[in-house]
């Protein structure tokens, strides 16, 4: 028992330890920063619920009446049965992926008004999953980035769109590439003699610019082709050309730097998204896109019907928040007004006690 004391009375009249084992006599370190704890009260908080629902109302507002002013017209193209573009839809779904034939099919269509410019040309597709997991991380940053030893050692979470049956390369790998929207459309304008106008589609500037400049790059060409820098590699089993031949018309808009390819990359949070496809250009137009009769040449060959999804076209107006977006402003208006509500149930509440409580104090 006396050991014991002994050895406690010696632990308490040890040396401090040293100073360098210390921490730096600062305001921080010693934490002895100034603090300030607010204290609430009602005259306080209630300002504060009031103003922030009202600023959230007012910017809800804005927000709704902007994205209800923004013209859209939506043409279903899916092809069930009995409408148009059925035929083509019963051949790219009972055929193989690999091997569809194109098909052509015509929609006709009325634009009640003159949708002023710019307008945007949206597809949208519906019951596509593009949030899976292993969907979404089926890719490798490294060989979109451009890095030659990635282009032909694609990353394992690109399987089974790894490396072909001749044990070949996939470039670009995983099945978000695979699985490439592959429709094409030309919009044409009825004109007063019957003929019909193109109406120049412009594919350019849709895609993020982070994208486009930072995150997709082509690896450098050899020999000045884009296509022997992509030698040793195949393309994806269910696209009909080769990266590096995407776009035939614009060398600039072509392999990883595509810009539809890096919009379908940029994967959807919902079931039903909606991604830009090309731009009306204001050289057709003065400035709107004219009512009247037009015509839309699609390219079929995309198959939905399988996994009972569907397909359509929009053209809309824009505005200052971008394209039509009502769950914005309702979003504002909701939280807005459970701000006001919250603030009228705190001052009833706060009436109807604060005598009781200062009857307590007294």
């Amino acid at each position: 028992m006396a050991s014991g004391s002994y050895n406690v009375s010696r632990a308490f009249h040890e040396a401090p330890p040293p100073l360098h084992n210390r921490p730096d006599n600062t305001a921080f370190t010693q934490q002895r920063l100034p603090a300030w704890q607010p204290l609430l009260s009602a005259g306080t908080v209630l300002p504060l619920f009031f103003g922030l629902g009202l600023a959230f109302l007012a910017i809800g507002l804005g927000l709704h009446f902007t994205s209800a002013g923004i013209q859209e017209l939506e043409l279903d193209y899916t092809g069930a049965p009995g409408t148009n573009c059925s035929s083509c839809a019963s051949l790219t779904n009972s055929s193989n992926p690999r091997r569809v034939p194109s098909c052509q099919c015509w929609l006709k269509f009325q634009l009640p008004a003159a949708f002023p410019l710019p307008v945007c040309l949206y597809y949208q597709l519906s019951n596509y999953f593009q949030n899976n997991r292993r969907y979404s991380i089926s890719r490798d940053y490294e060989q979109l980035s451009g890095i030659a030893w990635a282009l032909r050692h694609p990353f394992q979470e690109c399987q089974p769109y790894q490396y072909n049956s001749q044990g070949l390369p996939i470039a670009p790998c995983g099945s978000v590439a695979n699985s490439l929207f592959n429709d094409t459309f030309e919009l044409y304008q009825q004109l007063q003699n019957g003929s019909l106008a193109n109406v120049t589609l412009d594919k350019r500037g849709i895609s993020w610019w982070t994208d486009t400049n930072v995150k997709f790059q082509n690896p450098e060409p050899v020999n000045n082709s884009l296509c022997l820098a992509f030698s040793g590699t195949a393309k994806p089993p269910f696209w009909s050309r080769e990266v590096c031949k995407l776009d035939p018309y614009d060398v600039n808009n072509t392999g990883f730097v595509n810009e539809e390819f890096i919009v379908w990359m940029r994967t959807a949070a919902l079931p039903t998204f909606r991604k830009l496809y090309a731009r009306i250009r204001h050289d057709n137009f003065s400035g709107a896109l004219p009512p009247g009769t037009y015509y839309l040449n699609i390219s079929y060959n995309y198959p939905v019907l399988g996994f009972h999804g569907t397909k359509k076209v929009i053209l809309s107006t824009l505005s200052w928040m971008g394209g039509k977006n009502p769950f914005l402003g309702i979003a504002f208006l909701v939280l807005g007004s459970a701000c006001i509500l919250g603030g009228l149930l705190m001052t009833v509440v706060h009436f109807k006690y604060r005598h009781q409580d200062e009857d307590e104090d007294d």
